[in-house]
């Protein structure tokens, strides 16, 4: 699950007042390694044309640093939603988003020689998981879903549906609004929220990104 929309969708229209990119890239190919994590590099194509979901944000970058450089074993050999770049998968990886992000998807998963590990999907948050998708994946990776207050119940409500017993969602956002600590304050209610306490963690909190790892609750420790 990354951040994208149509925004010639009005239910889901974000403006840059919410969603300021960083830097108006034009549309382009380039090579990241995430500081030397990733061997060999990974090939990213860009593009903003389809919504903000383009490009690669400062949320996404933290969570793959974290997960190449503590997860990286457990990613080999688990069902993996979202995005596990450049591992060497037993079981495929989906990645997901809504329709205006599915070719730019499949052009990443090209680029890179994925086909046979990785696939895209279309996945709306509040709508039943796509078929292909496994009902309660080992891993689930959310990079900046936190940004549109209007969606936040139909991301709680995704999140129940595809968090399992055995599931752990790495759950990393930018905080930009004080109603996105609510959300995350809602969350808790259904599940146990665990704040990483990862390496870089003292930096990147500067910037108000936050990450999180959440795991379903025992129905009797509901409160």
């Amino acid at each position: 699950m990354t951040a994208s929309e149509d925004e010639d969708d009005g239910a889901f229209a974000v403006s840059e007042d919410l969603v300021q990119s960083p830097a108006h890239k034009t549309a382009g190919t380039s090579t990241i390694d995430f500081d030397g994590l990733l061997e060999p590099p990974l090939k990213l194509h860009e593009d903003l044309s389809g919504g903000c979901g383009g490009q690669l944000w400062p949320a996404g970058m933290v969570l793959t640093k974290y997960m190449l450089r503590n997860h990286s074993t457990a990613l080999q050999r688990s069902s993996i939603l979202s995005v596990a770049l450049g591992c060497r998968l037993d079981k495929p990886v989906y990645i997901t988003d809504q329709q205006p992000m599915l070719e730019l998807m499949e052009r990443n998963i090209t680029l890179n020689n994925l086909q046979a590990k990785v696939r895209a999907c279309i996945f709306d948050w509040g709508s039943s998981v796509p078929v292909d998708v496994p009902q309660y994946p080992d891993i689930i990776l959310a990079a900046d879903c936190v940004y549109f207050e209007p969606a936040f119940p139909l991301l709680q409500q995704t999140l129940q549906d595809v968090i399992g017993p055995a599931t752990v969602c790495y759950f990393c956002f930018k905080k930009r609004r004080r109603a996105d600590l609510h959300f995350m304050k809602a969350v808790r209610k259904d599940f146990d929220v665990e704040e990483i306490d990862d390496l870089d963690r003292a930096t990147y909190t500067r910037e108000n990104i936050f990450l999180y790892a959440i795991r379903r609750k025992n129905p009797k420790d509901r409160t």
